[in-house]
């Protein structure tokens, strides 16, 4: 073999990703099974070493395993990038349906029974299966938007090995959707709006709702309005005793920066990484508007790789639960 042949094939193997097991994985509970999908290196060093694995939890709505939203044309595919970039780099993944989503439709509660525990349950469900399995090293819960704040209080329930936020935001959800209907309603509708909201936040449904506001505070909704409302993110990040990360992108028009840094005063032994012209759903996009609606639902736009790269370097960093 030629100098010039044994130095390319040196450098394919040195680049060279290790190959990835993907399979379906599910989780049973009293409604039904969730179902979702793991992705499993195959280690460098021999099958008998346990490596690290991420559980990855989605955002709010119909958001599915993989990051996509019904409510959306197209797919941006963003948390099956993220699995995907962390599998080449070594480390395992389940992401999953929410319950009520995707595949896990069957699973889900009627509205009016569901409330924001039972996430939180499934996930630390998923976690507990992880830490069982044999094959893994350690268990870094990963949510991004709605799901940091899930992600936050099943990895207390658990004592998971580290947690990431992604896009995460601080302040309790009611504050956040009065904010974001502030600009929208009209001020007599948005005076409504603010009563049934303060209402909420004291754990009482509210039985008059006007029809402009009946998509957001249907009777139906409410009880899981306020099982959600308990929880304010920066308070809840307090009482994590496991390593923390917490990322934020400057282009997100959903969350901004100012949240992820309103989290890291609430956590100052977490890591705050803030990634540059990132947007919602982890793509390199700029502010505006049309660009970014388009990033929405555009699967061949990669996740940006300091996202990946800062995720890879805090998982391996986390204690690991068990030894070889």
């Amino acid at each position: 073999m030629s100098i010039v042949s044994l130095s390319v094939t040196l450098s394919l193997l040195l680049n060279a990703k290790p190959p990835t097991q993907s399979g379906a994985v599910f989780l049973t509970t009293s409604t039904g099974k969730i179902h979702g999908t793991q992705l499993v290196p195959k280690s460098l060093s021999g099958a008998n070493r346990p490596q690290p694995v991420v559980l990855i939890l989605a955002g709010s709505g119909p958001t599915d395993r993989n990051g996509n939203s019904t409510l959306l044309p197209g797919a941006n595919n963003s948390l099956k990038m993220l699995a995907e970039g962390l599998a080449d780099r070594g480390i395992a993944s389940v992401r999953y349906d929410k319950r009520g989503v995707g595949a896990s439709i069957s699973a889900g509660s009627q509205e009016a029974d569901l409330r924001f525990e039972n996430y939180v349950d499934d996930a630390a469900a998923w976690i507990r299966q992880l830490q069982a399995d044999r094959r893994f090293s350690s268990v870094t819960v990963i949510g991004h938007s709605e799901g940091s704040l899930i992600g936050m209080l099943a990895a207390k329930k658990t004592r998971a090995n580290g947690f990431v936020s992604i896009a995460g935001p601080a302040r309790n959800a009611a504050d956040l959707l009065g904010d974001q209907l502030r600009p929208q309603l009209p001020k007599d509708l948005f005076s409504e709006s603010e009563k049934i909201l303060n209402s909420l936040r004291r754990g009482q449904t509210v039985a008059t709702i006007p029809n402009q506001l009946q998509i957001l505070y249907r009777p139906t909704v409410q009880p899981y309005l306020i099982s959600w409302f308990r929880y304010t993110p920066s308070q809840e990040i307090k009482g994590l005793t496991m390593p923390v990360l917490i990322t934020q992108g400057t282009t997100d028009i959903q969350v901004p920066v100012a949240e992820a840094k309103a989290l890291k005063l609430a956590k100052p032994q977490g890591e705050l990484v803030i990634v540059e012209g990132m947007n919602h759903v982890l793509k390199a996009v700029p502010l505006d508007p049309a660009q970014q609606t388009a990033a929405y639902s555009d699967p061949n736009l990669p996740v940006v790789p300091k996202l990946v790269e800062s995720i890879n370097k805090f998982v391996y960093g986390v204690k690991n639960s068990r030894s070889n």
